[in-house]
């Protein structure tokens, strides 16, 4: 996120694309309904689904699936003619305005009407009550970037903010909601092929170099590949390892029989996660690992605030926490060490070393400038917002307040493109999917807690009351849900939060495992797979 979650309560109006927030990120969620409730907030949501955002929402936009960036571009449209752009912003503080106005000249709320199905008045409304506001936000989700044209509406979203001078204030600002409780912590450490941590390129000479005197040894400047390109390589043999921790690819990939190949094809493979999930099953070696409870370190959260994490239970007998698995394979690599590995490494119950732990922290202050200011005595008093330079600090709550790392923020023209597959006779439905309240991803953890399992209606399709009708299927029957990729059967819930051609499977249940359908086509810069669009077809299962 751009700014932070505090400032939420003083936001004038906001849109929230592509993201179910009350279900998905709940606290979050709460925080909108307050704003509304305390500030007078005026919400927009925007998405395929009447989420129950929507029911306290000034306006709910139902685009297509796929269609965010005609959609986006048409807004920004609206706010060019209305002449309710931050000139002064765009004059400071931006660079290439007149190219990004000229590509958006064409893209008016009638053209996107045709494209989206979203009226063309609703599309002017949105863009008066965005553009017209003093602090504007902007929320999204993977609803946002699960396409193949997911950069694309990335950067939409950005010019849009740019233009109405929405970055760099407080209770504004383009903020993408991140998933579990460490994903932004990951994805600082370098969980990226391109760069290492703190963001910084592996192609860069200069960031290499110091990287390999802070390490000791010889670092390439080659990236490496995405999780996607990984799947395809383990099939034609270019991967014969892989080592996976605490992700469950063979569910949560798009297209799972594609998937499922890919790892059952590997030659080595390699499992650390708390429970034996489906890719587990498939591995050659399983690393019994400690849960979030279980383990000393630091979380960053969705507003890059860093938070200690301290151990609360002893991991089970025989499971480890991640540094300790992650050390004792690294020391038997090393060919210049003599060790008996009969009886060095003994797994838990254990309390973990803080010191190391604490060690780690320091590297990676001293590896990235943006966290130099941090140290566990810091944040033993409460967690502390990057970027935070130096060790008086306070942290950073909203980015971009004295300017952008580049000098001036850059307008990019986005052209919107169709996704890569849509309905047709065969298949003439488009189907997304996506999560609920009472589960998390594949369910690796929610599913085994029987609370949530009686709290939740498991498996459905969502289907809108005349899709329904015109196939003569009633609510709670068993439906067959196929696609180019694969089929499944679960039950339908006929509800008219879904528009007309449009269904909706969550992705958490391996009995009806949504992923089968779903479609690995890749953006072709980020390489995120599409799983927000595909094509299916719905028939009533026989008795």
């Amino acid at each position: 996120m751009s700014n932070d979650i505090n400032g939420i309560a003083d936001i004038d109006a906001m849109l929230v694309i592509g993201s179910n927030t009350t279900e998905t990120h709940p606290v979050i969620g709460l925080r909108m309904q307050q704003a509304v409730k305390n500030h007078g907030t005026q919400i927009i949501v925007a998405d395929p689904r009447r989420i129950k955002l929507a029911d306290g929402a000034r306006l709910w936009l139902s685009q297509k699936p796929g269609t965010d960036g005609a959609l986006i571009n048409a807004i920004c449209h609206v706010i060019l003619r209305e002449n309710l752009t931050d000139e002064d912003f765009i004059k400071n503080r931006t660079e290439n305005f007149d190219i990004f106005a000229e590509s958006v000249a064409e893209c008016t709320p009638e053209w996107a009407a045709k494209i989206t199905g979203v009226p063309a008045v609703d599309i002017e409304e949105a863009a008066k009550i965005y553009g017209s506001a003093e602090r504007a936000a902007i929320f999204y989700t993977m609803g946002i970037t699960q396409h193949t044209s997911g950069t694309d509406n990335v950067k939409a979203l950005a010019n849009l903010a740019l233009m109405t001078g929405n970055l760099g204030k407080s209770s504004a600002g383009l903020n993408p909601l991140r998933g579990q409780n460490n994903v932004q912590g990951a994805s600082d450490m370098a969980c990226a092929p391109t760069v290492f941590p703190g963001y910084q390129r592996v192609d860069d000479d200069a960031v290499r170099q110091r990287f390999e005197e802070l390490w000791g040894c010889s670092l390439s400047g080659k990236p490496g590949l995405t999780a996607t390109e990984m799947s395809r390589a383990m099939i034609d043999g270019t991967i014969e390892a892989m080592w996976v921790m605490g992700e469950n690819p063979v569910m949560s990939d798009p297209n799972m029989c594609h998937a499922r190949e890919a790892f059952s094809n590997v030659k080595f493979l390699v499992v650390q996660d708390i429970f034996l999930t489906e890719t587990a099953e498939l591995a050659d070696v399983v690393l019994p690992a400690a849960a979030y409870a279980e383990k000393e370190g630091t979380f960053t959260n969705t507003e890059r605030r860093v938070q200690r994490v301290r151990q609360a239970l002893l991991p089970p007998k025989g499971a480890c926490n991640d540094l300790s698995i992650i050390q004792a394979v690294f020391d038997r690599m090393d060919p210049d060490r003599e060790v008996s590995f009969e009886n060095d490494f003994q797994p838990g119950p254990e309390r973990m070393d803080v010191s190391k732990a604490e060690e780690v922290f320091n590297e990676i202050a001293r590896a990235w400038p943006a966290v130099a200011g941090m140290s566990y005595a810091r944040l033993e008093e409460s967690g502390i917002q990057w970027p935070c330079p130096t060790e008086d600090h306070p942290g950073t709550p909203v980015l971009f307040e004295a300017g952008f790392p580049r000098g001036l923020a850059s307008f990019t023209p986005v052209t919107w493109r169709n996704p890569e597959e849509l309905p047709d006779v065969e298949y003439p439905f488009i189907l997304t999917t996506g999560r609920v309240l009472y589960q998390y991803h594949t369910g690796t953890m929610t599913r085994r807690s029987q609370v949530l399992e009686n709290a939740d209606r498991g498996p459905v399709i969502e289907m809108n009351p005349d899709d329904a009708a015109r196939l003569q299927i009633k609510g709670g029957e068993q439906v067959h849900v196929a696609s180019r990729r694969g089929r499944i059967t679960l039950a339908v819930l006929v509800t008219d939060r879904i528009s007309p051609g449009v269904t909706f499977i969550p992705f958490h249940y391996k009995e009806a495992a949504a992923n089968l359908l779903t479609n690995d086509a890749c953006d072709p810069e980020c390489k995120i797979p599409e799983a927000k669009v595909c094509a299916v077809n719905v028939e009533k299962a026989k008795s």
